[in-house]
């Protein structure tokens, strides 16, 4: 009898069927940028506490993982096209709130934000960062991640902000060209 080994990799393509940008609108179809910061932000927290889980359903967690698998190729994918989503504006036009963590270079440029995550870190250690605040937010364990997390951590709240923002962007260029024309 032969064996079937089956390939539970996840699969992304740059092709005409998959883009950065169509899985950044899928990602935000199924997931608010507030709401996903803030489970982000959950599952890092219970990840460093000991003697504390979070309090979600599992399969929320798990499509959450999922999801910002997802958006993190698609940020890949957008580094791998020299395609900029620049904004020109005024330094004192940009509130402080508008920012968040991004730098205003970051922002009158969003692409910059995956370019340097993604030197910073590879595809499978952003997966590994995921991995590990799922599974230490999940439950009770005496150790504690052995990696520094946080910087994974600004990285990723980076790279929704980023990814909201080329949206962002993308739609208000359409809106501009469907007036204009």
């Amino acid at each position: 009898m032969k064996k079937i080994k089956t390939d539970f990799a996840p699969r992304f393509r740059a092709g005409k069927k998959s883009s950065g940008l169509q899985l950044m609108e899928t990602f935000f179809h199924f997931n608010e940028l507030d709401v996903s910061k803030e489970i982000l932000s959950k599952m890092m927290n219970y990840a460093v506490k000991r003697n504390s889980w979070i309090n979600e359903d599992p399969a929320v967690i798990f499509q959450f993982h999922q999801s910002i698998r997802l958006l993190m190729r698609a940020g890949y994918l957008i580094t791998l096209k020299d395609r900029k989503w620049t904004v020109d504006t005024q330094p004192e036009k940009i509130s402080p709130w508008v920012l968040g963590l991004l730098s205003e270079k970051e922002y009158r440029n969003p692409v910059l934000v995956f370019k340097k995550a993604f030197r910073a870190y590879t595809l499978k250690e952003f997966d590994y960062f995921m991995s590990g605040i799922v599974y230490f937010s999940m439950g009770v364990y005496e150790n504690l991640p052995e990696r520094n997390i946080v910087m994974p951590y600004i990285h990723t709240v980076k790279m929704l902000d980023a990814a909201h923002l080329i949206l962002q962007r993308r739609r208000e260029k359409k809106m501009a060209d469907t007036h204009s024309g």
